[in-house]
């Protein structure tokens, strides 16, 4: 696929309300299930022209409805200008987009899950481990969140029903692992959504085609909440 999206620089923008791209509660990192959300929480319906309350099952059986992800966050070929070299990650967390650059100032562009309200973060890093159905192991403060994830403190297996998905590239910074992971995911519908405790999710297809063409060691751009590439 190929797209006209012209991307040209990084432009600061005025922090909008989080109900404009849907103030969802998941569990876990990259989620685990969705749960009960609060009334207030709206998305804005473009052919509608109305503020709709967001409901995770009519969202996942209009997803399902269209073929998984929805059609504004498939994988495409955008033109992109940038001093970055190829293979660089870039991430406009606020459009929900990761942006794999390419020779010839093009970029492969993914829509992506990122984290909901007070789990976002922004910074650079590198990708430090790469894994192929990857063991999903909570964090102790997730197990005190959610004391039914106890059962998987020593690690779950990668498989179908694994959070991680399909494949997980581990994020480092300094050396370190941030914790932060981008990874597959078993819910196709909530790309496009403000999901996870910080990690970047794809669907399980676009995963495995961005984890086949990133190197360990690749740079990964997270932008600031408030900071978006913007067409021109």
């Amino acid at each position: 696929m190929t797209g006209k999206t012209h991307i040209t620089r990084f432009a600061l923008l005025s922090r909008l309300k989080r109900a404009a791209f849907l103030a969802v509660a998941i569990l876990g990192i990259a989620g685990v299930s969705a749960v009960a959300v609060a009334e207030a929480s709206r998305y804005w319906d473009p052919v509608s022209k109305k503020w709709i309350v967001y409901n995770p099952k009519r969202v996942q059986e209009a997803a399902t409805a269209q073929g998984g992800t929805p059609k504004r966050f498939r994988r495409t070929v955008v033109d992109f200008e940038t001093a970055e070299r190829p293979g660089t990650i870039i991430i406009d967390a606020d459009q929900h987009f990761l942006y794999l650059v390419q020779p010839g100032f093009k970029a492969i562009r993914y829509g992506v899950g990122v984290g909901r309200e007070g789990f976002g973060w922004s910074g650079v890093v590198t990708v430090g481990r790469k894994a192929e159905w990857p063991t999903w192991t909570p964090p102790a403060d997730m197990i005190e969140r959610d004391p039914k994830l106890v059962k998987y403190a020593s690690g779950m297996p990668g498989g179908s029903k694994n959070p991680l998905g399909a494949r997980a590239m581990y994020l480092h910074s300094g050396g370190k692992d941030t914790l932060y992971r981008i990874h597959g995911t078993n819910e196709p519908w909530s790309i496009g959504l403000n999901v996870s405790s910080g990690c970047i999710r794809l669907n399980n297809e676009d995963i495995k085609h961005l984890y086949d063409r990133v190197d360990r060691g690749a740079k990964v751009i997270v932008l600031m909440s408030g900071a978006a590439l913007y067409d021109s």
